[in-house]
């Protein structure tokens, strides 16, 4: 049996008042298709999102960040934007938009809204208009003439893979030139090196923090730029090794169209423009940044010794190299990893899940989730959280058939699985009832997960002990000034007991305890720390752990 062994702590103190809002924020992700429906299409909403804020309180939150909510196609879900100053209908309308912003600012929530800069729709006004040649959006973006191929025909400038499969490059009959896609075809890439995309997209961040939000996650920053390189034609990325599919984006190294150098630089402009407003009113606005990019490009969004960058550069060390299999050595590695990167002016993040990625306990075990959830509650500085995370939701399968995510879409029946992203998009696990209490619809857009009617909210919060309630006093302790202040100091005993104290001098400290094997260990603390007080009491202890409560 796993043994989890437990957050314990030699003194109570005070609410630290110090820091700025986000510095030690508790962030939850929202996907809204997903979260509520309160109008019975069988899709999440904004008024459905408003309706549980108090929620989102109640288990400890500091800001809600929402996936994409403006008007698309949704071919993409979102991702594919039409209209960056609308709001999708089935989502609701700018008056929901407001309600949802006026409730979090009662509650003392902070709203954060994706940013996808990279593209847009290909039914955006911006897009038709540059098909058209039009001399204000001709070089909004990213077109070439193509080069000749056999038989009179033209064929794509570069060897560039498309990240949902195939070339980059889309010809279009209309324009009679091809366009670049570094997802989907219905996806062009904006041209970053025209000044008027530039200026156009800072005014898109300006128009909604005008509407009073607290920030941006910005999507897919690596791929905004390309390569400058251009002679008649863009240079070709060289083979990888990381797959023999030519069709697939991994079977290249992208040498041209990943973190280009102006990428930081543009990073830095829109934090500028957040900078104007924080500067207005003295309440700081946030950025955070999607990047799977490698450690030291991470680091890059930060800023540099002249300018300021994302506040959050997402942490994804963690989601990247930890699997079922890692042990407590393991884990310390890249907690290590990343804090010796990061700038000692700058603070942590950690991140271990989010729509894109399989849920904790699919991805690293059932009985380890109140373990993960520990450990991110418990490190240093800034936590975030992907919905249904604090209730210990599980992928579900969604069969071929029912399968609706574009990137296993784009597959086939025999390979699809490896590509869906649909088994951690699944509707919110409110209740036993209906749908999970997530809707009243006859059909939902997503199959509810088959174990909602044990694994819910509800349920949970009735219960005597379970993930949501652990969540709740985690996150209640982290409030405390040792952890939102403390300095951090790990050890490893064996390979699997990870321990590090976290303390503030002349006000105590905490000690958290994590076994990653599958055998109990027994905690000698004194031999581990020296001056420990032997009248520690257990704060927060895992389901597993037989000292709980004790």
């Amino acid at each position: 049996m796993k043994i989890f062994i437990p957050l314990l702590t030699n003194l109570l103190v005070g609410l630290t008042t110090a820091l700025d809002w986000w510095e030690h924020g508790n962030f939850y992700q929202i996907y809204p298709r997903s979260f509520k429906d309160s109008d019975g299409d069988g899709i999440g909403d904004l008024d459905g999102i408003t309706e549980k804020l108090q929620y989102l309180k109640d288990i400890g939150m500091d800001g809600i960040w929402l996936s994409p909510i403006f008007s698309s196609p949704m071919v993409d879900f979102g991702y594919d934007i039409s209209n960056f100053r609308q709001i999708q209908a089935e989502y609701g309308d700018l008056d929901a938009f407001q309600s949802l912003s006026d409730k979090c600012k009662e509650l003392g929530l902070h709203l954060i809204l994706d940013f996808v800069p990279n593209h847009t729709s290909d039914q955006h006004e911006y897009f038709i208009r540059s098909v058209e040649k039009d001399e204000t959006y001709k070089d909004f973006y990213v077109w070439h003439p193509g080069v000749d191929g056999p038989n009179n025909t033209k064929v794509p400038p570069s060897n560039w893979l498309s990240l949902f499969r195939g070339s980059s490059w889309e010809w279009n009959e209309q324009r009679q030139e091809f366009y670049l896609h570094q997802f989907l075809k219905q996806q062009p890439d904006l041209n970053y090196r025209n000044p008027a995309v530039v200026e156009e997209m800072k005014n898109v961040l300006r128009y909604w923090l005008d509407r009073g939000v607290s920030g941006f996650r910005i999507d897919a920053v690596p791929y905004i730029f390309e390569s400058a390189e251009y002679d008649g034609r863009y240079r070709d990325e060289p083979q990888s090794r990381a797959s023999n599919d030519p069709e697939n984006a991994a079977y290249l190294t992208h040498t041209q169209t990943m973190d280009q150098p102006e990428t930081y630089d543009m990073i830095y402009q829109w934090r500028a423009v957040l900078d104007e407003y924080t500067e207005k009113d003295n309440r700081t606005r946030i950025m955070m940044t999607e990047g799977y990019t490698s450690l030291p490009k991470i680091i890059e969004f930060f800023g540099n010794a002249t300018a300021n960058g994302a506040q959050i550069p997402f942490n994804f060390v963690m989601m990247g190299y930890i699997d079922k299999t890692s042990t407590g050595a393991d884990f310390a590695k890249y907690v290590k990893t990343w804090l010796d990167a990061k700038p000692a002016n700058r603070r942590s993040n950690w991140v271990l899940g989010n729509h894109d990625n399989s849920r904790i306990g699919s991805r690293l075990g059932e009985s380890k989730i109140d373990l993960y959830n520990i450990a991110l509650q418990t490190l240093p500085d800034i936590a975030v959280t992907y919905y249904g995370e604090e209730i210990g939701m599980l992928d579900q399968w969604i069969p071929w058939n029912e399968t609706v995510d574009p990137a296993a879409c784009r597959t086939d029946e025999a390979t699809f699985s490896a590509y869906s992203r649909d088994p951690f998009r699944t509707p919110m696990q409110w209740d036993n009832g209906k749908n999970a209490g997530f809707s009243n619809a006859a059909k939902t857009w997503l199959p509810v997960a088959e174990n909602y009617k044990s694994l819910n909210v509800q349920a949970q919060n009735r219960a005597r002990k379970t993930h949501l309630k652990i969540f709740k006093k985690l996150t209640k302790y982290r409030k405390r000034q040792i952890l939102a202040e403390g300095d951090l100091e790990i050890l490893v005993s064996g390979e699997n007991l990870l321990v590090y104290k976290r303390k503030v001098e002349k006000v105590g400290y905490v000690v958290v305890a994590l076994n990653f094997g599958t055998e109990p260990v027994a905690l000698g603390l004194t031999s581990l720390y020296s001056g420990v007080d032997k009248r520690m009491q257990v704060v927060v202890s895992s389901n597993k752990v037989a000292t709980a409560d004790k």
